[in-house]
């Protein structure tokens, strides 16, 4: 029996797509340290899956694109735990382009992994959770791209907006069993910072022009979605969490000669 005001995961299902690195491994692990038995997938077996206490993420090799792959990684779920109780939809992203000259195809294919390929995985988890008593939680990993402009990765954005659509549309559509939301970070530091921002500095100087100053870390996307999965979020659905630390200042604070 679960206390209803705690974020103990024992006993509990948690599958958590691109969950070997980066955002998604910490989230993972955080789950498995709260005593969930965790699924991740990705398509290239990582050197370090997540692990806690004697507990080792399950590890799933899947192009989450292929839908026959995806339909038999939830057999398999269905079949070996007999139980699906979250899923964080984390599987995304995108390098930059120049959206006037990038080609039609990459941005069908931008557009497919990070609005279509959750649509699906919440598609096969909902049949899973429909049928338990507990119901279930979908999770989906936005971003605060999907709400301003997303310059270098227009159709991310794109897609990343549709995704808050979709959370609003299937939270009424698969109520009251399963409850589906979504967390939107902002900046987040992880190991691939340094492409984006450059080295310590550049990553500290971006950090002060975020209120909280700083930018974020994997572990407060890992327990905004740890809150979101839990009975303590019972009533949240069909809405989004901005993670941001305050967002980003607006412009004319800096550029006003005002006294």
């Amino acid at each position: 029996m679960h206390n209803k005001n705690s974020l103990d995961y024992t006993g509990k299902v948690v599958l958590v797509t691109g969950g070997t690195k980066g955002i998604g491994a910490t989230i993972a692990q955080q789950f498995l340290e709260a005593g969930a038995q965790v699924i991740v997938c990705g398509r290239q077996t990582p050197e370090h899956l997540p692990t806690a206490q004697d507990r080792t993420a399950d590890f799933q090799a899947i192009d989450l694109r292929d839908t026959d792959a995806l339909s038999a990684m939830f057999d398999y779920i269905a079949e070996h735990y007999g139980r699906l109780d979250v899923v964080v939809n984390n599987a995304g992203g995108s390098p930059a382009v120049d959206a006037a000259t990038v080609s039609p195809r990459f941005s069908e294919s931008i557009i497919r992994l990070n609005l279509l390929v959750p649509l699906n995985v919440a598609q096969f988890a909902n049949r899973i959770m429909q049928n338990q008593a507990e119901g279930g939680a979908l999770v989906f990993i936005g971003s605060v791209s999907a709400s301003r402009p997303s310059p270098g990765t227009a159709a991310y954005g794109a897609a990343k907006a549709g995704v808050l659509s979709l959370v609003s549309s299937l939270a009424v559509e698969w109520a009251p069993k399963v409850r589906v939301v979504s967390v939107s970070p902002g900046l987040i530091k992880t190991e691939q910072s340094h492409l984006h921002y450059g080295d310590e500095a550049g990553i500290q100087a971006v950090g002060e022009t975020i209120p909280a100053g700083r930018m974020g870390e994997p572990s407060d996307v890992a327990g905004a979605c740890l809150f979101a999965a839990s009975p303590l979020a019972s009533y949240w659905s069909g809405t989004n969490l901005l993670l941001h630390g305050g967002g980003e200042k607006p412009a004319f604070l800096s550029s006003s000669t005002a006294k």
